[in-house]
C-alpha cells in the first residue's frame, strides 16, 4: 500500500504545481486545484475499496497518515477559494476586518475541537484504535465531521482533515493579513509581526528552487504538511522576488549530470569553511562536503 499512494499523492502534487504554471488568474487555479484534488480523492477511494488491510496497524496509519493527506489539501484549496471568492473591494481596514472574521472563526472551531486538537499536536496514540479504525463510529459524534461511507471512514479522520487544513488555512490569512499595511505593527494571536527592509535574494532562481523543494521533501517545514506553492509564496513574499516555472526547475535539477546538488554542495561547502574559519574546528573527511554526496 505504502508505494502506490505515496505515487497517487506524489503524482498529485505534481498536477497542483502544474497548476500554479498555468497561468491562470488565481482563483481559477484554486478552482482547478479542488477538481485535481477530488480526482485523487477518488482514485484514492477507489483503491482502498479492493485492498484488505494486513493489520490493524496499517489500518490506522491508512486513516491518520495518508487519507488526511489527500482531504486536507482538498478542504483547504476550498477554503481558499471561497475566501478570495468572497473577498471584498475596500481598503485597508475593510480587508482587515475580512481576514480577522475568518481567523476568528477558525479560532472557534479550534477551540471547539480543543479535546481532540491537543491529541493530535501531542502526537498521542493512545487513542489511535478508536479514531482512526473502522466500525467506531460514536452516535454522539458531529455528523459533518462523519462521512457517510462507513467502510472507507473512521469517527476522526475527517475531523483530522479539517485540523489539518484549517491549519494551513490560518496561516494563509495570517501571511495576508501581514501583507497589508506590513510596515505598521501587528498583533497576530498574541504574537507580534514586526516591519523589515525585505533582503535581496542574491542566488539564482533555481538556487531557490533546490533549496524550497528540499525543505519539502525533508518535512523541515510544517513537519511537511504545507505546499510547494505556499513555500514559494512565502519566499517570494520575504524576497519581493517572482520564483517562475518552479517545478520545470526542479526537473532541470534533475537532469544535471556532473553535479545535481549545486547549491546544497554549496551550502555544506561554506559551512564547513565558516566552522574551520570562524571556530578553529578541523573537520575530519567524512564530513567533507565532496564525500558527503558521493552516494547520491
Amino acid at each position: 500500500m505504502k508505494t502506490f499512494t505515496e505515487r497517487f499523492y506524489t503524482a498529485l502534487e505534481h498536477q497542483l504545481a502544474e497548476v500554479t504554471l498555468s497561468g491562470e488568474p488565481l482563483i481559477e487555479q484554486y478552482r482547478i486545484s479542488i477538481k485535481v484534488s477530488k480526482k485523487a480523492m477518488t482514485k484514492l477511494k477507489n483503491y482502498v475499496s479492493s485492498y484488505a488491510f494486513e493489520n490493524v496497524t496499517e489500518e490506522i496509519h491508512f486513516f491518520k497518515e495518508i487519507k488526511p493527506k489527500f482531504y486536507s489539501k482538498y478542504i483547504y484549496f476550498i477554503n481558499i477559494h471561497n475566501f478570495l471568492l468572497q473577498k471584498p473591494n475596500g481598503g485597508k481596514r475593510i480587508q482587515q476586518d475580512y481576514i480577522e472574521m475568518h481567523l476568528a472563526e477558525l479560532k472557534t472551531f479550534f477551540d471547539h475541537n480543543r479535546a481532540f486538537y491537543s491529541y493530535y499536536r501531542s502526537g498521542m496514540t493512545q487513542m489511535d484504535k478508536i479514531y482512526y479504525t473502522r466500525g467506531g463510529f460514536d452516535v454522539h459524534a458531529e455528523l459533518e465531521d462523519f462521512e457517510e461511507d462507513e467502510q472507507y471512514s473512521t469517527s476522526h479522520d475527517y475531523k483530522l482533515s479539517k485540523l489539518i487544513a484549517n491549519e494551513k488555512f490560518q496561516d494563509y490569512l495570517n501571511l495576508e493579513l501581514a501583507k497589508i499595511g506590513n510596515e505598521d505593527l501587528i498583533a497576530l494571536q498574541g504574537q507580534k509581526m514586526f516591519p523589515f527592509n525585505h533582503p535581496q535574494w542574491t542566488a539564482s532562481q533555481t538556487d531557490a528552487v533546490e533549496l524550497l523543494y528540499s525543505l519539502k521533501a525533508s518535512c523541515a517545514v510544517n513537519n511537511g504538511n504545507i505546499d510547494i506553492a505556499e513555500l514559494v509564496a512565502i519566499w517570494e513574499f520575504i524576497f519581493q522576488m517572482e520564483i517562475n516555472e518552479s517545478y520545470h526547475k526542479l526537473l532541470d535539477i534533475s537532469k544535471r549530470k556532473r553535479e545535481m546538488f549545486v547549491f546544497l554542495n554549496r551550502l555544506v561547502s561554506s559551512l564547513h569553511n565558516f566552522i574551520i574559519d570562524k571556530l578553529g574546528i578541523i573537520l575530519v573527511a567524512a564530513f567533507a562536503p565532496a564525500l558527503l554526496y558521493s552516494s547520491l
